[in-house]
């Protein structure tokens, strides 16, 4: 049998995910599988609810992404019920998607990904001085002097001598894979604490709009805050401000820290630019639509689908094509009606829990049987990556004109071809080029707003459609979120006033599919062939490409019955076996 690496649970906060791989003689991943370890059930939940409600539940569905299910769930009753909100409303969705997007990318790169590329524990041996000069020479960021980042190392210094490692353990530190010098690793470890500071000024948009977060409050057909510049309890000057300043803060921190932190980091990975991708197919639904939200040529980032690494040729799918759109459960723990090798549009989708599989704990997967919770979304039976690289590349072959500059920039400073963003690599500088254009579209957006107030366009609510009396007695919708993590797709159906079926297809189900009924691999799957493994029992280079795409397992997968009881516990951590 060829040695088989298992990584269970792989994510740092998620924890439902197992990576098996098998390597060749020269440790060389030469196939993968992922399986998600928990059962789905937000769709069960959901069945007979009134669809005004719909986001509350549907938000639950993660601790973290509570936004994206909300805006996808309002969406997808809205456009069932052929409901169109005010061009306000449609302002103050797209500031706070924006900032979702700066909040999720800032926090992942720094608490998710980059300790997959930063050796906190050898920050220890670094001079501070000489990452002062460095932290002066790429970005005017004001926490630069020698003694800030000796205080920094002092802090790293005390936890790694307690021998509790604390919010740094469970990384494979010392690794030979790790290559920054500690300089770099000082830096990047004070951003990386800087950033969980930075987290409260971040919020401070959903906080207002949404009255709290996490888990903000949303409302179908438009939004539940009015405008009122002489209201104690609405939208005034004073709360403007706030948001103003936020904006200016988020903008700063992608500017001077995130952006100039990936660029000094990436040099040092470059082999990586040529590890990674897998599929070289792409899909979005697109986001920050115009106040017509039917016209999907107006949206920010283009509904798009590109295959075979084909900048030159978009499609754009239609989310209502039963033909194309689909999910199989030929190698997932569900039943389908008419069997295992039919695919299912999600408005037919059926979700019938069927394990079959080992009892945990197992020491490996059947995969030539169902070996996952996970369903496997195909566009056009062609399994597809979703993501921030799909709405760069999305954007990029559009003409998208900032994204375009950004990405020629990165690619020159790198010394890096084109065909480089196809990669682990180019996923994570993806993501930090995305965020830097919504960062600047939150200013833009904001400034819109404050013409649409001057202007007297202040309505933030369309009740015509509000009432289950003016509905028809079936509908049926479709709700779009690009995700943070990409594609989030809810589809509604609704008779006589009650939901008959809910299904939602997230970013992760995409990317960490199992195998479909053609056999054909997931984005995970294939992402990890052909990596080597410089020490198969700390397999960091797997984790590298996984964190790349940022899985969120909550959202692809769930454990909770009908009562809202958890059946199961999320284990934290990682454990490696290898046989």
């Amino acid at each position: 049998m060829a040695q088989r690496i298992v990584v269970d649970p792989i994510t740092r906060i998620e924890g439902h995910l197992r990576i098996e791989a098998e390597l060749d003689e020269a440790n060389k991943i030469k196939t993968a599988y992922s399986s998600g370890t928990m059962v789905r059930g937000i769709e069960i939940i959901l069945q007979g609810r009134d669809p005004r409600d719909a986001w509350a539940f549907a938000q639950r569905t993660c601790g973290v992404c509570t936004t994206v299910h909300s805006f996808a769930s309002i969406r997808s009753v809205e456009d069932a019920l052929g409901i169109q909100i005010p061009k306000a409303a449609n302002l103050i969705r797209n500031l706070m998607i924006a900032q979702q997007y700066v909040h999720d990318h800032v926090m992942h790169f720094y608490h998710l990904h980059a300790l997959d590329w930063v050796d906190v524990v050898n920050a220890i041996q670094a001079d501070p001085a000489e990452t002062s000069r460095i932290q002066q020479s790429i970005s005017p960021w004001a926490n630069s002097s020698p003694g800030y980042f000796s205080d920094v190392q002092k802090k790293v210094k005390a936890i790694a001598e307690s021998g509790q490692l604390s919010i740094f353990a469970n990384a494979y530190w010392g690794h030979p894979a790790y290559k920054l010098p500690p300089e770099i690793n000082l830096l990047a470890t004070a951003h990386y604490l800087e950033a969980l500071d930075a987290q409260r000024t971040f919020t401070k948009i959903h906080t207002i709009f949404g009255g709290k977060n996490p888990h903000p409050n949303f409302l179908v057909g438009g939004v539940p805050f009015p405008i009122d510049l002489n209201s104690d309890t609405a939208l005034n000057a004073e709360r403007l401000s706030i948001i103003k300043d936020s904006i200016d803060h988020m903008i700063q921190f992608v500017d001077q820290v995130y952006i100039p932190d990936v660029l000094a980091i990436a040099p040092y990975y470059l082999e990586y630019a040529g590890l990674g991708e897998g599929l070289g197919n792409f899909l979005t639904w697109g986001e920050f639509p115009d106040t017509d939200n039917s016209d999907i040529s107006k949206y920010l980032v283009p509904r798009a689908v590109i295959t075979g690494r084909d900048l030159s040729h978009i499609e754009v799918p239609d989310p209502r094509d039963f033909e194309r759109m689909k999910e199989f459960a030929t190698h997932s723990w569900y039943d389908y009606s008419g069997g295992d090798q039919q695919g299912l549009h999600p408005w037919q989708g059926e979700t019938k829990l069927n394990y079959t599989g080992p009892k945990p704990p197992y020491e490996h997967l059947e995969v030539e049987q169902k070996y996952s919770w996970l369903k496997s979304p195909r566009w056009a039976d062609t399994p597809m990556e979703v993501g921030p690289l799909a709405r760069v590349l999305a954007m990029y072959a559009s003409g998208h004109q900032q994204t375009k500059e950004l990405t020629d920039y990165v690619l020159k400073t790198l010394g890096a071809p084109i065909e480089a963003v196809f990669s682990t690599l180019g996923r994570t500088a993806a993501r930090a080029i995305e965020t830097k254009v919504f960062a600047d579209l939150m200013l833009t957006t904001f400034n819109d707003l404050l013409g649409a107030i001057k202007a007297g366009d202040t309505k933030t609510f369309n009740n015509e459609k509000w009432e289950p009396t003016t509905w028809p007695s079936h509908a049926e919708g479709f709700g779009y979120m690009e995700a943070p993590r990409g594609a989030l797709g809810h589809w509604c159906v609704i008779d006589n006033g009650k939901l008959s079926n809910y299904q939602m297809v997230v970013p992760t189900t995409w990317n960490a599919s199992p195998r479909d009924h053609k056999e054909q691999a997931g984005a995970y799957e294939m992402s990890l062939v052909g990596t080597p493994l410089a020490k198969p029992n700390e397999p960091l280079e797997i984790l590298r490409t996984i964190h790349s795409f940022d899985p969120c397992m909550a959202c692809a997968i769930h454990m909770v019955d009908a009562d809202g009881q958890d059946l199961g516990e999320t284990v934290t951590g990682m454990s490696v076996c290898v046989s």
